[in-house]
C-alpha cells in the first residue's frame, strides 16, 4: 500500500466532537418507556453514570477526552489514513480513494473509541460490574478488554446467530475476562419469554439489549453500556473524523464524498460528524453517504418516528429511523449492522437532509471486499464491506462522468475472525435478502403510538 498518512501522538484529539451543537434544529428527546414523557437524568442514572447522561444531553460543540482515556487511546491512535491506488487501477476510475483503518485497535475495529471512555466513566462512578449486548462481537470483545484495563466485570449478550458464526469472537471476549452468552437465553425474564414465543429464534440486537438491560436495573453495583445508537457513542467515535481531516490535509486534499457503513450509526457517525460540521459551519460541501444492508434497511425503508430500543420495551424511547423493535433480521454476515433502529443523531442528519442513505445485498458487499483485500491486502470485516461497495458505486459514476472527484471511507475493521463469511461467497452460497415491504409493514405497526 501507497501513500500512508500518519499522525503523531501531539495531534490526536483532546476533545470529541459535538454535531449537536451545530445541528440547524434540535432533536425530539427520549421518552421515559412508562410515562412517555421527556426523560430525565434521574431516569437514566439506573443505567448510566452521570458524566455519559450529561455528554447524552450536552450541546457543548467539544468534550474534553479524560487524560486516563487519552492515555489509553494511544495504545492504537493516531490510527492511519491510507490513499488506495492499487484499488483505483482495478476500479479504472479517475477518483481518488482514501481510507481511515480502524482495524489496528486490539479489538480490531473502531469499538475502543467508546468502549474505553464508558468503562472510566462507569469505574468512576464506583460500578464494579456491565451488562452489554453484542452483534458481530466486535462490540462485546471491544467493551471486555475495556472491562478488564479497569478491573471489572462484564456479562454480554450475543446475538445467537453470531454466536454461532463467529466462534473466534466469543473467543476474544472469554480471553479478556468477560462472560458471553447467546442470546436469547434461558437467564432474564425477557429472554425466556422469547424463547417461549420462538424456540428456534437466531436472536436480534433488541433481544440482547432487552436481556443486558434487565440485569443491569435488577442490580445496584451494574450498569448497561451501549456500543451504538446513543449521543455519547456518537461523540466519542469522533475521534475517526477528526483524525482523517488533518491527515487528508497533510495529503493536500478534502474529500468530495464520504461514506461510512451504518448499522446503529457508531462507525458512521466517527468518520463523517466532523464533516457535516464543516459542510453546515464553513459551507463545506462534501456528500456524505450511510450505507446500510438491504436485509436490515431503517435508513432506506423505515420510518422516522418513536420506537423502543430493544424488544422488550425496558429502553426509553428515542425518535429513530426504525423497522420496528419487534424486528428480526436475516442471518445476514454483518452481525454489527442488523439492528431495527438508526442512531437519533445519525437519523435526524438524514431528516433534514445533511445525509443521504444506500443500501446493498450482500454479494455485492463481499465482491467489493475481495477485490479490495486482493488490491491492498487488508481483508475487511463484513460490515465495513458495505461501505465498499457503495465506493464502488460512487468511482464507477466518476469514471462515467470523468471527474476526478476525492472519496473517503471508514474501513471500520478487519475481517479476519469473519472468514467463514468469505468462505461462503467464494463458494457461491451467500444468498442475497432484500427486506420486503410487507414485512416492514408488519414490524412497523407495533409502534407506540406518541402524541
Amino acid at each position: 500500500m501507497a501513500n500512508k498518512y500518519l499522525l503523531s501522538e501531539d495531534q490526536m484529539p483532546t476533545s470529541w466532537y459535538n454535531l449537536n451543537a451545530d445541528f440547524p434544529a434540535p432533536m425530539a428527546p427520549p421518552l421515559h418507556p412508562g410515562t412517555l414523557q421527556p426523560a430525565g437524568p434521574a431516569d437514566l442514572a439506573p443505567l448510566f453514570p452521570m458524566a455519559l447522561i450529561m455528554q447524552e444531553v450536552s450541546q457543548d460543540r467539544y468534550i474534553e477526552i479524560p487524560e486516563e482515556v487519552q492515555d489509553i487511546y494511544k495504545m492504537w491512535m493516531p490510527t492511519p489514513l491510507y490513499r488506495a491506488p492499487r484499488w483505483e487501477k482495478a476500479l479504472d476510475t479517475p477518483a481518488k480513494i482514501y481510507f481511515k483503518y480502524e482495524g489496528v485497535s486490539p479489538a480490531g475495529s473502531h469499538k475502543p473509541n467508546t468502549s474505553v471512555p464508558q468503562a472510566y466513566y462507569n469505574k468512576q462512578e464506583g460500578i464494579t460490574k456491565l451488562t452489554t449486548e453484542t452483534g458481530a462481537g466486535q462490540w462485546g470483545s471491544a467493551l471486555s478488554m475495556a472491562c478488564q484495563l479497569f478491573g471489572m466485570e462484564l456479562l454480554v449478550y450475543m446475538v445467537k446467530i453470531s454466536y454461532q458464526q463467529k466462534p473466534y469472537r466469543r473467543s476474544m471476549i472469554h480471553t479478556w475476562g468477560a462472560e458471553v452468552i447467546p442470546s436469547p437465553s434461558d437467564t432474564t425474564n425477557a429472554g425466556r419469554a422469547f424463547l417461549a414465543a420462538d424456540p428456534d429464534s437466531t436472536g436480534s440486537l433488541g433481544m440482547a439489549i432487552s436481556e443486558a438491560v434487565e440485569v443491569a436495573a435488577m442490580n445496584d453495583d451494574t450498569h448497561y453500556s451501549l456500543g451504538s445508537v446513543l449521543n455519547h457513542v456518537m461523540h466519542h467515535q469522533t475521534v475517526i473524523g477528526q483524525e482523517a481531516m488533518k491527515q487528508i490535509a497533510d495529503a493536500g486534499d478534502y474529500p468530495d464524498i464520504i461514506i461510512g457503513c451504518a448499522g446503529g450509526g457508531s462507525n458512521f457517525a466517527g468518520i463523517s460528524f466532523p464533516f457535516i460540521g464543516a459542510n453546515i459551519r464553513e459551507g463545506k460541501k462534501a456528500r456524505i453517504i450511510a450505507v446500510e444492508p438491504a436485509a436490515c434497511p431503517s435508513l432506506t425503508k423505515g420510518i422516522f418516528a418513536y420506537d423502543f430500543g430493544d424488544v422488550g420495551k425496558l429502553t426509553p424511547l428515542l425518535k429513530m429511523h426504525t423497522l420496528g423493535h419487534d424486528f428480526v433480521p436475516a442471518g445476514i454476515h454483518a452481525g454489527g449492522l442488523r439492528y431495527h433502529g438508526m442512531a437519533p443523531m445519525v437519523s435526524h442528519a438524514l431528516d433534514l437532509g445533511l445525509i443521504e442513505a444506500e443500501a446493498y445485498t450482500q454479494n455485492a458487499c463481499f465482491q467489493a471486499a475481495v477485490q479490495f483485500a486482493r488490491t491492498e491486502g487488508i481483508i475487511p470485516a463484513p460490515e465495513s464491506s458495505h461501505a465498499l461497495a457503495s465506493v464502488v458505486n460512487a468511482a464507477e459514476q466518476c469514471k462515467q462522468s470523468g471527474e476526478a472527484k476525492t472519496i473517503l471511507f471508514n474501513l471500520s475493521g478487519h475481517g479476519h475472525f469473519d472468514m467463514a463469511a468469505y468462505d461462503n461467497y467464494l463458494a457461491g452460497n451467500l444468498q442475497d435478502y432484500a427486506y420486503p415491504e410487507e414485512k416492514v409493514r408488519e414490524a412497523q405497526a407495533s409502534l407506540p403510538q406518541v402524541g
